[in-house]
């Protein structure tokens, strides 16, 4: 596996930490209300959220050329929460501003697709024939 280097570009430790601090800070407001109803979410909240992982993921993206890939299923995920609860679809990024988005983004057939490839079975003997 690749190391990454021990210092960030200029700005992009510090927004990383501020994002990780603030991921902490959502979870610790919502899990007071996780046992009353939708958990406190507002349907604009919920859009927020959606909105930052999304964006965080495409930033991920550039960390190595397989990266967009590893989180295609992270996009896939997030696209059908939003289906699920009525949320805006998310905002289409130019090419300028992401690495292309792979083709099996947005499938979740695709992304789930895992070739599985079966080792040969061991030849038998004959019956009645030495090994």
């Amino acid at each position: 596996m690749e190391q990454l280097p021990t210092i960030a570009a200029p700005g992009v430790g510090e927004r990383a930490d501020a994002a990780a601090d603030a991921a902490c800070h959502l979870y610790d407001a919502v899990a007071p209300w996780s046992s009353v109803g939708p958990g406190g979410w507002s349907r604009t909240a919920a859009e927020d959220a959606a909105d930052t992982i999304e964006t965080t993921a495409h930033a991920l993206a550039y960390l190595h050329p397989t990266a967009e890939v590893i989180l295609a299923p992270v996009h896939a995920a997030l696209a059908d929460l939003r289906r699920q609860f009525a949320l805006a679809p998310a905002d289409p990024l130019t090419a300028a501003e992401v690495p292309a988005t792979p083709r099996s983004v947005g499938n979740p057939r695709r992304t789930r697709w895992v070739r599985v490839v079966t080792p040969p079975l061991p030849r038998q003997q004959p019956s009645g024939t030495a090994s």
